[in-house]
């Protein structure tokens, strides 16, 4: 692309007018809360300049979206939530600082699954994002819209963040590519909070070329997160070659989940014969604790959202009720009032397992369950290079379908959490269709900080389907 405004083939500005015309035709997928048409026809007008002199950064001419859990300075900001109704934004997030450093284009922020939450992008007050290829089903949460856009063609990427699957599952679901890189490897400076040992900024893109440019420039350390490595960021775009033979390890137990639909069963065995065709090493092992990893996941996360979300009170910002008396009823009726009914039950879950009698038997066991888990995952990937497996255990689902059972929409997150309770990469990459026509996604996990051999090995899988 840049290639091509670099010839006079393609401008910036007609790039942005393209994907605002894009955003408002297909306005019924209800994917933007807010687009930035003005600012984004400045921006690109600006970017064309840099062209014209050979001033550019590393993403000119990248039109993205941002899903609404990460700050855009003096830009409105809400979390998928009425309880930060009117808030505006008094910083940019570090990963959002970057792009616009390298000269990316912001178009807009996105619809989601309120502070995160959800498989489905039902969870929002302002209503569910449609899947484009049918919209009489979800697009898969929390980043649901993010991914949309990429899908409906409405920017070119798109951040989302990725808790336990929330940029893999969507990216499954529409067709695309979505990457939970390495905790730690992306600062979370910006990004609003659910839960801070699992939340992790993750990529949507069309392309692992796209993917890879985006992390490189957003990685690395920061002064305003603690958490954030302070490893050397790769040169991800300059070692997408693939050429060696790896060995790679698929878990028997994720086969034989009574959950797992029988057309993505046989399309991730399909891609398993062919790295086994082509000599790679593959190899089915067992983990026993994988059956543990979702329940480790809920009892941890919704402890972190229910100390994280302690903020939102009615006293400092947001939404406060109007009915009432004094400083107790306040805090209850405004959080009562403006928080949705997932993140009211998460809240309360939370707040039991770490409760005085319980938190030994939940909080605590959880903590060293999740530690097992690692090791675990650890082990089998100092044997093997990958693991492979489905990303979801289905196809996207009907809206409304799951909405009123926790448990089966919670479900969704099956083969996700097992990266994010141990902090590894993860991609989620297009996998064929079912009879439907809806899009099956294949989940490639690696090691910590190895995002560049998950972009090579991605690249291969996808350049030989």
């Amino acid at each position: 692309m840049q290639d091509d405004i670099k010839k006079g083939h393609l401008s910036c500005v007609s790039l942005v007018k393209y994907y605002l015309q894009n955003i408002e035709d297909k306005s019924h997928l209800n994917v933007f809360l807010e687009v930035y048409k003005e600012e984004a026809l400045k921006k690109a007008e600006e970017v064309d300049q840099k062209f014209r002199q050979g001033t550019y950064g590393k993403l000119a001419g990248l039109v993205v979206g941002l899903k609404d859990l990460l700050c855009y300075k003096d830009h409105r900001i809400q979390a998928g939530s009425k309880i930060l109704e009117g808030f505006e934004s008094q910083i940019s997030g570090t990963a959002v600082e970057r792009l616009i450093a390298e000269d990316a284009i912001i178009i807009g922020r996105q619809n989601c699954d309120e502070f995160g939450m959800g498989s489905s992008n039902e969870n929002s007050p302002f209503g569910p994002t449609l899947n484009e290829i049918d919209n009489s089903r979800v697009p898969g949460g929390s980043s649901g819209a993010s991914a949309v856009s990429v899908q409906a063609d409405m920017c070119q990427v798109a951040l989302g963040s990725d808790t336990g699957g929330s940029v893999r599952q969507p990216a499954a679901f529409c067709g695309i590519i979505g990457l939970k890189p390495t905790y730690s490897r992306i600062s979370r400076h910006g990004l609003i909070a659910y839960a801070s040992s699992f939340d992790t900024i993750g990529i949507f893109s069309k392309s692992i070329e796209d993917n890879a440019l985006v992390l490189e420039v957003i990685a690395g350390k920061d002064e305003y997160d603690s958490t954030v490595s302070k490893k050397e960021v790769e040169n991800y775009t300059g070692a997408l070659n693939f050429d060696k033979k790896v060995k790679v390890a698929y878990l028997k137990e994720t086969f034989e989940s009574e959950g797992l639909n029988d057309n993505i069963k046989e399309k991730t065995l399909n891609t398993l014969n062919f790295l086994r065709a082509e000599g790679h090493q593959v190899e089915e092992i067992t983990f026993p604790l994988i059956k543990y990893a979702l329940p480790t996941y809920y009892i941890l996360t919704t402890a972190e959202a229910s100390s994280n979300l302690s903020r939102y009170d009615g006293v400092k910002y947001g939404y406060r009720s109007p009915n009432t008396e004094d400083l107790l009823s306040m805090y209850k009726k405004s959080r009562s009032e403006a928080f949705g009914s997932e993140v009211i039950r998460r809240i309360m879950l939370g707040t039991f397992v770490l409760s005085a009698s319980y938190y030994d038997a939940y909080y605590t066991k959880a903590q060293k369950v999740r530690r097992l888990i690692k090791d675990k995952t650890q082990s089998i990937l100092s044997d093997y290079d990958f693991i492979i497996m489905p990303t979801t255990p289905t196809t996207a689902f009907k809206i409304g379908e799951r909405k009123n059972d926790p448990l089966e929409m919670y479900l969704a997150d099956l083969f996700t959490v097992q990266a994010s309770v141990s902090g590894i990469p993860a991609i989620s990459v297009p996998n064929g269709t079912d009879p439907e026509g809806l899009p099956v996604g294949l989940q490639i996990m690696t090691n910590d900080f190895k995002e560049s051999e998950l972009f090579s090995f991605s690249k291969y899988i996808l350049d030989n389907q």
